[in-house]
């Protein structure tokens, strides 16, 4: 298989030898997808980054499977079994086709999944209008939200008791990212610099260290969320807009925001004026979530400087991006 440096580069990085078996054994998998799930006309998408994705065929299961049976476009997904992918399965089996794109078929143990193939399927990053863009952004947030009663693990007991198919799973909790141990990852970044903060601005550092408790106790109550919601996992389906790869996460809500308010990577620090349109999406989504402005901006500047952290390397470079990002927010 002809797969691209970019990712077979980020495989390797995100999963060392792990990773490595992964591509080894990639055209394995691909075939016993094929036979599993009847594919045909598998075609790699363009922009592989971390999972392989295809558009495939299969026969349509609303007709008789023979020669002349309608073939319906589906997406197939293989990935490195590990949190994110199992999480992103399992939010999607109970989030079932609401607010994001309708799961069909799963395997966690082999990181396999069918998709649905949304059309037009145009990423929300396409529209001109970024205050149309960022009204959609809300609209999508408010239906994939799954309010959770707080255990003491912060899922309720149907959910820790049964899966869907009502087989008891009493560590299903298991299979969801806390946005808590994202965040304790930042406790690393001192260390990493020998107690300072490197090329992270130390005003920046403290705030968000500062921040975070504050958010963490006056936030709405965790709640299973998308976890990278951003313009480029929002597409158009015919009658609304999907979310796609949601990660999984048990978290406050508030931090959705987060990930869209850098969005589109890239772009959006070069509009005409990012500090006006920063002001103008929280507008819009303080009013159409019901979350103060604040609290908002603190949760994209506390994301900002998390997302810098991840892209930083261990020679200190890396997340200039959204360290300009997280230095723009801290200065509304």
């Amino acid at each position: 298989m002809r797969l691209p440096p970019e990712f077979i580069t980020n495989i390797h990085n995100a999963f060392g030898e792990e990773g490595k078996a992964f591509l080894a054994d990639l055209p394995a998998q691909i075939d016993e997808a094929s036979q599993r799930w009847g594919l045909t006309e598998i075609q790699p998408v363009e922009n592989l980054s971390y999972n392989f994705v295809a558009t495939a065929l299969r026969a349509s299961t609303a007709l008789p499977t023979d020669r002349y049976a309608q073939r319906e476009e589906i997406v197939l997904k293989i990935g490195v079994p590990h949190l994110e992918l199992t999480g992103e399965i399992t939010a999607l089996r109970l989030l079932n086709g609401e607010g994001v794109v309708k799961l069909i078929e799963a395997d966690e143990a082999r990181g396999m999944l069918l998709l649905e193939r949304v059309r037009p399927g145009l990423m929300l990053s396409t529209l001109e209008d970024d205050e149309q863009a960022t009204h959609i952004a809300a609209d999508v947030m408010l239906r994939l939200w799954r309010p959770l009663p707080l255990e003491s693990n912060g899922l309720p007991p149907e959910i820790l008791e049964h899966t869907l198919s009502g087989t008891r799973t009493p560590g299903l909790q298991k299979k969801f990212i806390k946005l808590t141990d994202w965040f304790d990852g930042l406790k690393k970044l001192r260390p990493a610099f020998g107690g300072g903060t490197g090329p992270f601005p130390e005003k920046l550092v403290a705030r968000v260290e500062e921040t975070l408790p504050r958010l963490y106790t006056e936030s709405s109550p965790p709640c299973l969320i998308h976890g990278d919601f951003h313009h480029f996992n929002i597409l158009s389906s015919e009658s609304s807009w999907v979310a796609i790869d949601p990660k999984g996460v048990i978290g406050h809500p508030e931090y959705d925001v987060g990930p869209l308010m850098i969005n589109p990577w890239g772009s959006f620090l070069n509009g005409a004026n990012p500090r006006v349109q920063t002001q103008r999406r929280l507008s819009i989504l303080s009013e159409r979530l019901g979350f103060p402005h604040q609290r908002l901006l603190d949760w994209a500047l506390c994301h900002a400087v998390l997302s810098a952290w991840w892209d930083t390397q261990p020679d200190g470079t890396g997340g200039e991006y959204s360290l300009r990002c997280a230095e723009l927010f801290a200065s509304l």
